[in-house]
């Protein structure tokens, strides 16, 4: 086999297992569960594992953590606007599949299965919030200090459980003054719509309000 040959199989095999690696990491989309159950939670544990399993580069494992977090995202799509408003729903699908990957990477590295005791898991089953990572940009490094979030589902408003402190905004790439910057608020999974349409409003101090839709019926 020649050079160009054996150059075009190397580059079908990649985009193969890009490809398989987007399907075992996107199943059909389903409302946020917020009654798992144990047989539930260990499938994800199990996707996760499986997704990190077959990531054996840099390049695959980067393919696996984007289409994992495009499954929890909602808002602007960073990739084709670096610098719209979108958020993170750490759901607890979220962090069973991000455990799952924890336990094929310990597997790899000890060279043994590594698995998450039940009563490990039952305590994610039982974690009572929503955990939303809101990631937005602004024109000096401290504008997302102050800022508040609420979820509003038709004419319900439901203020957050607690919201973390906003980091210090990092410079953007490129000429004009511009940072990113995230926070993070938890929200009880007992005070909304699972299902439901929703709005993430965040208002900053000066006034200025961003909106970030979120369909729930959407999200693992």
């Amino acid at each position: 086999m020649g050079f160009t040959s054996a150059y075009a199989c190397l580059s079908l095999r990649k985009i193969v297992v890009a490809a398989w690696l987007l399907l075992i990491v996107s199943p059909p989309a389903f409302a946020i569960e917020v009654n798992m159950t144990m047989e539930s939670a260990k499938a994800a544990l199990a996707e996760g594992r499986a997704s990190m399993e077959q990531a054996s580069d840099v390049e695959s494992v980067a393919t696996v953590m984007k289409a994992l977090e495009q499954r929890y995202r909602v808002g602007a799509n960073p990739e084709e606007d670096p610098c719209g408003p979108h958020a993170i729903l750490r759901t607890r699908r979220y962090w069973l599949e991000y455990f799952g990957r924890r336990e094929a990477a310990e597997s790899k590295r000890l060279n043994r299965p590594i698995r998450m005791p039940e009563n490990k898991i039952q305590e994610i089953l039982n974690m009572p919030y929503l955990e939303v990572e809101v990631r937005l940009c602004g024109d000096e490094e401290f504008f997302a200090e102050g800022a508040e979030i609420a979820l509003q589902q038709g004419s319900n408003i439901i203020r957050p459980v607690d919201v973390g402190p906003a980091e210090r905004g990092r410079k953007n790439p490129g000429p004009a003054p511009s940072y990113r910057s995230r926070f993070t608020a938890r929200f009880a999974y007992a005070d909304f719509d699972p299902q439901g349409k929703s709005i993430l409003a965040v208002f900053f101090p000066d006034g200025k309000l961003i909106n970030i839709e979120a369909d729930f019926s959407k999200i693992p």
